[in-house]
């Protein structure tokens, strides 16, 4: 059995294209955010950032810049770290098998 995860979320920054084994890979992040109301009632916002890599996809990297909102499918990994600070982190990674755009951001900003 094979995990698949789906994300709906905001692009963070444009992607970049690299080359890895004679192979391009477009790299993204995306990020979720939800909102609900604590103990106290009070609204909280939970950003959750996930690292995107796109294999042989280059050509649809120009169109995937900060604020396009992107429906995806893929197989996640977490990956552990210890950040620059001392602090064990965590990164949620997904290799994206499909990407639908939602909106761009010149539609966003139209709204």
């Amino acid at each position: 059995m094979v995990l698949q995860l789906h994300v709906t979320g905001h692009i963070g920054q444009d992607a970049t294209v690299t080359n890895t084994n004679g192979k391009s890979v477009v790299n993204f992040s995306v990020a979720h955010t939800e909102s609900y109301k604590n103990s106290e009632g009070v609204k909280v916002d939970k950003t959750t950032w996930v690292n995107c890599s796109y294999w042989d996809a280059e050509k649809v990297a120009p169109y995937l810049k900060k604020g396009t909102i992107v429906q995806l499918q893929g197989t996640p990994t977490a990956v552990a770290y210890t950040s620059k600070n001392g602090e064990n982190r965590a990164d949620l990674r997904l290799t994206v098998q499909l990407l639908k755009l939602i909106s761009s951001p010149q539609k966003e900003a139209e709204k």
